[in-house]
């Protein structure tokens, strides 16, 4: 079932979507707590699971999110799998955690997406680049060429492994023609558009660019929603700071008649 804030038209579906780098529930308002506050990507913090309480309460306002620096389930969490504890808190029926970096019970490095359709298919990618562990999650929702394709992906940081991801990504969102693309991508736009394999080739144009990071004085675009020309987007937003070197980014997008059709969850509204 639709989540009540996904409202329909006898024309299009709307859909209600958010994207955040968690950096694992870290708290970071200063360059400095990159130094101080580094033992928490290691040990537990207390305070930690206050801030995903916190947090839960804004995800449950959205109908699917992206997650990425999530922690599966390990000692610097608590044991915690903030991925499942996202999704109940907000009340999410559907959620997928992708293991991107296992270091056992010392941390498990996760992207994750949290939905209230349940998607048809999900498929984990691994991304190539100069070091492993950086990944994206397909989720598809319906069948058919109308389907809706959400990727949740998190970048490298070097150039040189951006571009071999963005090329593999180009490689599977190419034939597909209703697409979302969110995460921290780790790149400005302008660096984006020089990719033109992924931004010239495909059907993909951005939404309004906003400022992510750092979340205490936004100053460069590296989060991003990226959406095929046949979705539509409005009330485009980055929330306030949570926990997170990161601001949450979050957008309405608006999906035709056909891809609503494709979509069982949301025809049967």
């Amino acid at each position: 079932m639709v989540h009540p804030n996904a409202h329909s038209t006898s024309r299009d579906v709307t859909l209600r979507l958010l994207t955040y780098n968690l950096q694992v529930g870290i708290h970071t308002s200063a360059f400095h707590h990159y130094l101080t506050r580094s033992w928490q990507h290691f040990l537990p913090n207390p305070k930690r699971l206050g801030r995903l309480d916190v947090l839960g309460d804004v995800l449950g306002k959205f109908d699917i999110v992206g997650l990425q620096e999530v922690d599966g389930g390990s000692f610097r969490s608590s044991n915690i799998n903030q991925v499942e504890y996202l999704a109940r808190k907000a009340g999410f029926a559907h959620h997928y955690q992708q293991l991107n970096r296992n270091l056992g019970r010392v941390a498990q490095h996760s992207n994750g997406l949290l939905s209230r359709m349940r998607p048809s298919k999900i498929e984990e990618h691994r991304l190539p680049g100069t070091l492993p562990g950086r990944g994206a999650i397909h989720a598809r929702y319906g069948e058919g060429p109308d389907a809706l394709h959400i990727f949740v992906a998190h970048l490298a940081l070097s150039h040189r492994g951006r571009v071999r991801q963005l090329d593999y990504l180009s490689e599977i969102i190419q034939p597909l023609r209703h697409v979302v693309v969110m995460g921290d991508l780790n790149c400005t736009p302008d660096q984006l558009h020089a990719h033109s394999r992924f931004c010239t080739s495909l059907p993909l144009h951005p939404v309004r660019t906003l400022l992510s990071y750092p979340s205490w004085q936004p100053r460069r675009a590296l989060d991003h929603i990226l959406l095929s020309s046949s979705i539509k987007a409005d009330d485009v937003m980055a929330l306030d700071p949570q926990a997170s070197d990161h601001l949450p980014l979050a957008v309405n997008i608006h999906l035709p008649a056909a891809c609503r059709l494709a979509i069982p969850a949301l025809s049967d509204q």
